[in-house]
């Protein structure tokens, strides 16, 4: 998957404590889905994952003394504020297996994390 397996264990946890997939160690082990791809939506995944942040944009600072600043942020906010709650909606419609490929996908067993 091309990441640090600490990260890919960090996010299959928060998946697997919103009940979304369960482990199995040992010999034939490993992660899988805990319910149909048809009963899982986007936004569950995203919440799975502790709501992250979606833009990398807004306020600077929470009291700022500028004017204009303070009319920035006040009008961000309550564009962010819209933006999310549309995302939100959105993502609570798509479900993984309108996502997911109609194929299966080989994964190789040497693969990288």
């Amino acid at each position: 998957m091309g990441t640090n397996p600490a990260v890919f264990r960090r996010t299959m946890a928060g998946l697997r404590d919103a009940g979304l997939v369960h482990s199995g160690k040992g010999h034939g082990g490993g992660w899988q889905l805990a319910r149909p791809l048809r009963q899982v939506t986007l936004l569950a995944v995203y919440e799975a994952l502790g709501r992250p942040k979606l833009f990398a944009i807004g306020n600077r600072s929470g009291n700022p003394d500028c004017l204009v600043e303070q009319n920035v942020n006040a009008v961000m906010q309550d564009t962010m504020a819209e933006a999310e709650a549309l995302f939100v909606e959105r993502f609570g419609t798509i479900t993984l297996d309108e996502i997911a490929p109609r194929r299966p996908v080989p994964i190789s067993v040497h693969a990288k994390i």
